[in-house]
């Protein structure tokens, strides 16, 4: 811990934002790769319309890993917090609970999901083309969600008890399972879409058992404890709150989906659906890394924020946007230099899906130079203890002014308007992160360090 602390007050801050951030860019690509991997063997060997029903699941997906992020980041947390205080037997019982609040919510999830499947489905826009392949795949996927919230839930406190190349490496263990399964059951033994779904289902499999063996007999600092195994409602309450507002976060993220799918379904159809699932996987390969910056710098930020050391604070925000900009940069200027390219990775024969997403996605991704900027800034809010602050920002672009484009420009626009409503709200919100950003760096200047 001393070690540590040192190397965050005194140590290169280029050097540490690489050092911090290279393993959590890497997780979060390999958590990315479950999505983007399964769309792409659907599109190329199943078909273009099992790629749109596979897009209609995409809120569904996203509510699993809101209640997971629930449990995993509200333990993950409080975690830190009682092995900062040096109370490990507390630590240890929150895992406990941990583990248990997260096998409740998985079964949960799994009852509700299947029983109201087909409403779900309706009102998200699936169509008679549609519903047969979205119910193929998330049934699976709903059957074995305790796997990938278990999983994915105590991935998280691996992170907190400060081994982030172990998280790293349980999530590359399910990433590669995903990508061998995949091309098992879809190439080889031609099970389609609901092939996809086992693999994924089953490389969650593998990631849990992995993440539950390290907790058990692994070299972790923490054990499960079967006296831990008892829900306490103090601590329950704490893992809760802490873990509401990323909660909170994926649920807007869940329905501005849905918003945008009917959207899609009304102006462009079921083709739409499909095309704005292929942006979504090119999307978050581009975002993935910025998230893992944001997760690397946000340590040397808070540190040094809270020891006074403004100067620092400052090079480590500024080496973050940098690095964001690049980032976004570079992915903006490849969808428009290789469109085709990147969208055949997805769709292998239907010329009308091409075209659809070729036009979409550069317009989609047209303001992604400023994007990088607009993450890392509010995140740098978090960072400095500002945490309301840092959830308006990133609401701001996903939710508060994109949600009310995507109602407004198709009405004038037609699909294009669906299209549109992305960077206009990345340039809005972008700009008013900037005013923020300003105004806390005026602050920080007149600081004495």
């Amino acid at each position: 811990m001393l070690e540590r602390s040192i190397k965050l007050k005194d140590g290169k801050v280029g050097k540490l934002l690489l050092e911090f951030s290279i393993p959590a860019i890497v997780g979060m690509l390999v958590n990315s790769l479950y999505i983007v991997i399964d769309r792409m063997f659907i599109g190329r060997v199943v078909g273009a319309m099992a790629i749109s029903g596979v897009s209609l699941t995409f809120p569904i997906v996203i509510l699993i890993m809101a209640f997971s992020m629930l449990v995993g980041i509200g333990s993950a947390a409080t975690i830190s917090i009682r092995l900062g205080q040096n109370k490990k037997s507390e630590a240890e019982n929150i895992l406990g609970n941990a583990l248990i609040l997260l096998i409740i919510v998985g079964i949960i999830v799994t009852f509700l999901g299947l029983v109201f499947l087909e409403p779900m489905l309706i009102s998200f826009g699936a169509t008679n083309n549609t519903i047969e392949y979205a119910k193929q795949f998330i049934v699976i996927l709903l059957a074995g969600s305790i796997f990938q919230v278990i999983g994915f839930g105590l991935n998280n406190i691996i992170r907190s008890e400060g081994n982030p190349k172990k998280a790293m490496s349980t999530m590359l263990v399910g990433a590669v399972s995903n990508i061998i399964l995949d091309f098992i059951f879809i190439y080889i033994l031609k099970f389609g879409i609901r092939g996809a779904a086992v693999a994924t289902v089953i490389s969650q499999a593998i990631n849990m058992l992995w993440v539950l063996y390290y907790f058990f007999k692994g070299n972790s600092m923490l054990k499960i404890r079967k006296h831990n195994l008892f829900l306490k409602k103090d601590l329950v309450m704490s893992i809760f709150s802490i873990g509401m507002a990323p909660f909170a976060m994926q649920i807007a993220a869940s329905l501005v989906n849905i918003i945008l799918n009917r959207s899609l379904g009304i102006y462009g159809g079921d083709l739409a659906i499909g095309a704005m699932g292929i942006i979504n996987g090119i999307a978050t390969i581009v975002l993935m890394p910025i998230f893992g910056i944001n997760q690397g710098s946000q340590p040397i930020i808070g540190f040094n924020y809270g020891a006074k050391l403004y100067s620092r604070v400052k090079e480590a925000l500024k080496l973050a946007i940098i690095a964001g900009t690049v980032i976004a940069t570079a992915g903006a200027v490849s969808v428009h230099i290789f469109p085709y390219p990147l969208v055949s990775l997805f769709n292998k024969f239907d010329m009308n899906l091409t075209k659809i997403t070729v036009n979409g996605i550069k317009i989609f991704m047209l303001m992604y130079p400023i994007v990088g900027f607009q993450i890392v800034s509010s995140n740098y809010f978090q960072a400095i203890g500002k945490a309301k602050i840092s959830m308006f920002l990133a609401l701001l672009r996903q939710v508060i002014v994109l949600i009310p484009l995507i109602m407004l420009l198709p009405k004038i626009f037609g699909l294009n308007g669906v299209w549109i409503a992305a960077p206009v709200s990345d340039t809005v919100s972008s700009v008013l992160t900037a005013v923020f950003l300003f105004i806390e760096v005026k602050k920080l200047n007149l600081k004495k360090q």
